[in-house]
Order: C-alpha cells, then structure tokens, then sequence
C-alpha cells in the first residue's frame, strides 16, 4: 500500500498497549478538517521496512472521539517484534510505531518491563524515556524490555501558565497552551469539560520523548489522581481552602479521554466497541448519602464512575501475574479532611501522630472493634467521630474482592501488584528530636507520620491485603509503586514496631519521570534549626537530602550528617525500630525503574537521571546520578524475604 510520512497530519505520534500473547492494541490520531468520520488502514510488518507485511486492518477514525482511532491487532505470533503504522486514503501516513505481543503463559523465559509514574511536561523534561529507549536499543535481546508499565500521573491536569508564574522551584514553566473553559486554582489552571482534558493529553503526548517512548514500547497503563483532580475522589473535586463539589460530568469527561488517549483493553460501560467512547448522561447532582464502604449512593455518581472500569490484571509468561487496581474511582473520603479532624492538630510539626491515624482510619473496627471514645493528640481531646464508621477503604468493595480473588488464585511465580499509591510506611521518630527544636513538646506517643492520600496511611486495609497474602500463603507477592516522586525499595509488611515486624513480600516505588518531589521542595525552604531534618546545604556543593535519613534512620541521624557531614557518625545513631521495612529512599529521584522476574529470583534496577530542568541534548537523555539494584531469591510461604542490594554507580550514601 502507498505510504508517505506525514507527521504534521499524524502530530500525537502512535501507540501500543496492553499486548497479549496474540493480539494488541494500536493507536494513533488523525484529525480532518471535514465529515465527521473518515478510516485509516493500520499494517502490521515483522521488519521496520515493512517488506514482510503480515496484517492490514481497517478502523474508522471519529470526530466523536478527537480523531483518535485504536484497532486490536490479532492473529499474532506471541513474544514477537512488529513495525506498525497507519495510512488514510491518500496514502498519507503516520511515523513508523513498534510493539510487541505478550509471551505464552507457559514461556518459562524471565520478564523484564520498566515502570514509571508522573509525567510533568509543564515543569520538565522527560529525559527518562529517552535513556530508557537507548538503553535498550543497545541492550541484548534477550535483555531488551518487553512494555513499559505507567502507574499513573500521566498527565498533571493541574497546568501553570507562564505568564502566571515563570518558575516553580529551579524549575521553567513550560507553555501547554490555555486549557479551554478551564478553571483558575491558585496558580493553577483545570479543565472543566471533555475538551480540556483532550487540551492536556495532547500537550503531553506531543512532549518528544513521551511520543517516542509511545511509539517504541508497548503501554500498560493505570490512571491515578491528576487524570481526574488533584485531589479528588469518586465524582467529588476539591481544591486547597475549598469546599468538597460533586463533578459527576468532569470524571465522565477525564474517563473519556483517557480511554481516547490510553490504548487499552480497559471496560467502558457503552461496550466493547473501540471507534467510540458512548459516554452516559450525567449531572452534577448532590450527593449526600454514602453507602457502606463510604461510596457516593447517588445515582448520577455510580454511572459515572462505571462509564469506565480500569482494575484489571495481565498474565505475562510463566513468571509475571500484573494486577493493576484504580485507587481513586472508588475510595472513601479521607477522614483526615474532614471538618471535625481539624482539632488534631501536631502544631509546627510536619508529621501526625501514627496512633490518632490508626484510630481514623480504623473507624469501628480499630483495636478489634473496641475504637476508643475520644481521641487525643498531647492536651487536646476531641470525640472519636470515626468509632462508629467502617474502616477506610481505598480500594473499595466489588475491586478489593477482585484483587483478593486475583492474587489467590494465580498461578505465575510473581504476583506483581501495581498499587500506584506507595504503601511502604512514610514515618519518622519525632519522640526522638532535641528539646526546643520545635515549639511544644511532640504531642504522640511515639511515632509520626507524614500526612497525606498515600497507601501508607491506609492502614487496615493494607494490613487485610497482607494478611491475606500470608494466610493463603501467596507466593512471590511483591508491589510495584509511583506517585511518590521518589526511589524506594523494601518489604511489604503489615505492621512496624512496637508491633510484630513480619514481612510478607517485596515492595518497591519509583521515582518520577519529572514531576517535583519533596526532596525537591525542602531546598527551597527558609533556613531554621530544624532544617537538617530535610537538607543540608554545604558550603561550596549542591544540597544533600537528609530527609532521607529521618525516614531511613530517624531524626537523630539526620541531625547529626546535617551537622557534622560524616555518614559513619549518623548511621551510628540510627532508630532501628524505626523502618525496618526501608532497605532505600531517595525523596529527590528522578527516572524509572526495570524489573526482571524469573524462575527463580526478582530483581528490579533504579534508573535515577540527574533532575531534568531542561531537555537532554544527547542522544542518552543525559548522565545518571545512580543505578541500583534490589533483589531476592524466591523465598516460601510463612518465610521473611531476603533483599540484597547492588550499588552499580553512583553515591547513594544517604539512601542506603
């Protein structure tokens, strides 16, 4: 067929996403400015020339759907390499993509893929993938990554405009262009409509690196909050100050485009359909009644939360069981913004107290459904408004019975949760600190724990998840993690000291593509007393993160570097009941991370960049700061894992 590169006319690029053994889907868009639907022909070729073409498929392309066509290639050989590409009926045609399809469920072949999270094009770089895709076009074949899993953050749908604010941090604003009919928060613009939503997705995917990640890897990917709001949940938006509005039409519109822009077999309650979205008919209804799990009982609310299903899982060869869950489309409002948790105030602190968020968090259930009556954070007491509430759930009811189902049932040596959300414990040991380092004495009893939607806080129903997982004696249980903005590695545990420390799988989080991080953020914070919590600025060199030291080791520790500099002499002051569950953390990494899953063993490889202010001009995507690696042997059900660690370059020395 007659094929002639246009990519003006095909300016998103192309996409691959979720291969099966047989099949995947492709992707790509094509506007026209007139009629209102048009067709592409994609081709399938086993050579980038396409001289041994092996399939032609032909898909429509809608107005309806922002000119954006997806077609499901099958008949394919499993593990395989194929060139795609689209062509319209002049023979204009887009870039050449390239994808591969899943191995059999009986290839005993080890798995290697990447997973990433929070692509900031509005203030970064996107250096990451570029290291990636030339890494592995000069990796052996058999160590070539076969998808790239995105754990979410996709798009930021909160956009700065530059002539709002330049700069954020060290960091340029970049120009995305005015979101249309968007809405002003703070410094920040959101969609209000479908077309904002598009607005961004495009803004993103256009990002050179994004598209050409896109058009070199199969896609596996799970949306988290910025594909919807910042800090929404469910159908419910809030902004910083503001009060909590239903917004059943925006989450049908941020499901609609991602379903637009995300080639995936995700469920859409219209069908199985692939031209269109179909989406429902909604309104901004109150909603004013939740049901048991603390989901919105309002009907405009359930249908817009199932216009789209995205959990799902995908079994990869013999070793790799990837089950993703949503973590936002259905999780309860976080007790800790409500109203009445306003007196549980730490004061200056940075960090609340672990024991009043357990109670929080527990509602009726806590201490085995004997909550307390009140709540009390050093002199203050308030009632326990949660004693007579279920338990938090993030998950949700019909999702966690999935998950629990899924992860009991599976047969493939590792079980990979994909959580989005890190649920290794983000606490440090406050009870330890100097006096008159802060105003008032620490008001907990012992522990802190930094605040926020994280996983981590989520404490019951992790603790259910992993309980599960031990009593079933569920092999090669281990989660996969973004959102954090940071490197971590560890064990997945349900409790740390003073409990019982009983590890029952592996646990690791990714650092950001580009979005800012808190390692970031406290170099740019006012000098005090307590600043070497967080940073140590010396003299003559680039900060140094003692942030994280307070959470590896404890607040002693970190003092005790930020004064004197010698890592031998803050590592011997070291809480060690503080994180046992911790074997690294870097609060300021940015890049990916690879995993290989075999037989036998796990290993997983933190890929760290330096911090990508402005796009790499070398074709590598620019130097590393470091490359770690974390493993372990396969260990038997009731047994601990055993992580090892492999410093391969770099100085990680207040991570490790």
């Amino acid at each position: 067929m007659q094929w002639t590169e246009r990519r003006d006319l095909y300016a998103d690029g192309v996409a691959s996403g979720d291969p099966e053994p047989t099949s995947v889907i492709l992707w790509t868009r094509r506007p026209f400015e007139s009629g209102s639907e048009h067709r592409l022909t994609a081709e399938l070729a086993l050579d980038a020339e396409f001289t041994r073409v092996v399939a032609s498929v032909r898909a429509p392309v809608l107005a309806e759907s922002d000119w954006t066509c997806r077609v499901l290639a099958g008949g394919l050989k499993p593990a395989t390499v194929y060139w795609y590409r689209f062509v319209d009926d002049t023979g204009a045609g887009s870039r050449v993509g390239r994808t591969i399809t899943a191995p059999r469920v009986t290839d005993d072949r080890p798995v290697r893929f990447a997973f990433v999270s929070c692509n900031s094009v509005n203030e970064g770089a996107q250096n990451a993938y570029r290291r990636m895709i030339w890494e592995d076009a000069r990796a052996p074949a058999d160590e070539r990554l076969g998808f790239v899993l995105h754990l979410g953050d996709f798009i930021y749908e909160v956009v700065e405009y530059p002539e709002d604010v330049s700069h954020r941090y060290s960091r340029i604003v970049y120009d995305l262009g005015h979101i249309p009919d968007g809405r002003k928060v703070g410094n920040f613009h959101v969609p209000t409509t479908l077309e904002g939503y598009r607005h961004v997705y495009r803004a993103h995917i256009r990002d050179p690196d994004i598209q050409d990640a896109r058009a070199y890897f199969p896609f596996v990917c799970i949306g988290d909050n910025h594909e919807f709001s910042w800090q929404g949940w469910q159908s419910f938006i809030q902004y910083p100050g503001g009060k909590v509005e239903p917004a059943q039409p925006l989450r049908v519109a941020a499901n609609q485009a991602w379903w637009e822009y995300i080639p995936s077999r995700v469920r859409k309650a219209s069908g199985p359909e692939l031209d269109a979205f179909a989406p429902p008919r909604v309104v901004a209804a109150p909603i004013t009644k939740v049901d048991d799990d603390g989901f919105g009982d309002e009907a405009n609310n359930r249908i817009a939360i199932g216009s789209m299903t995205a959990y799902r899982a995908m079994r990869y060869g013999k070793h790799v069981d990837l089950i993703l869950t949503d973590l936002h489309s259905y999780r309860m409002e976080d007790p800790t913004g409500r109203p009445e948790a306003a007196a549980l105030d730490s004061g200056d602190y940075p960090v609340i107290p672990q024991e009043w968020l357990e109670i929080v968090d527990g509602g009726k259930d806590y201490a085995g459904g004997k909550p307390p009556v009140t709540i009390a954070i050093g002199d203050k007491t308030i009632p326990n408004f949660r004693k007579d509430e279920p338990a938090v759930t993030v998950l949700g009811r019909e999702q966690k019975a999935w998950l629990k189902d899924r992860l009991t049932k599976s047969a493939a040596t590792w079980k990979i949760w994909g959580v989005t959300n890190g649920p290794l414990d983000m606490r440090t040991d406050p009870q330890n600190l100097p006096a008159g380092l802060f105003k008032a004495p620490w008001p907990g009893r012992d522990y802190g724990t930094f605040p926020g939607a994280d996983f981590s806080g989520a404490f019951a129903e992790r603790r259910e998840i992993y309980d599960l997982v031990r009593d079933r004696k569920v092999s090669g249980f281990v989660t996969v993690s973004g959102d954090r903005h940071s490197f971590w590695a560890g064990y997945a545990a349900p409790a740390l000291p003073p409990a019982a420390f009983e590890p029952v799988g592996l646990s690791f989080i990714t650092g950001s593509i580009s979005a800012p991080g808190l390692g970031e953020a406290v170099e740019f914070g006012k000098p005090s007393p307590r600043s070497g919590l967080y940073v140590r600025r010396p003299a003559g060199g680039a900060p140094e993160h003692t942030i994280n030291l307070t959470v590896k080791r404890g607040v002693r520790a970190a003092l005790e570097y930020a004064a004197s500099g010698d890592i031998a002499k803050a590592r011997a002051l070291t809480n060690p009941d503080l994180a046992p569950h911790v074997a690294f953390v870097d609060m300021a990494g940015h890049g990916y991370t690879v995993v290989t899953a075999g037989r036998d063993a796990i290993d997983t490889e933190f890929v760290c960049i330096v911090r990508p202010i402005v796009r790499a001009t070398t074709p590598d995507g620019g130097p590393l700061r470091y490359r770690v690696r974390h493993g372990a042997e396969m260990w038997q059900p009731g047994e601990p894992p055993k992580l090892r660690q492999h410093i391969v370059e770099g100085d990680v020395s207040l991570s490790i």
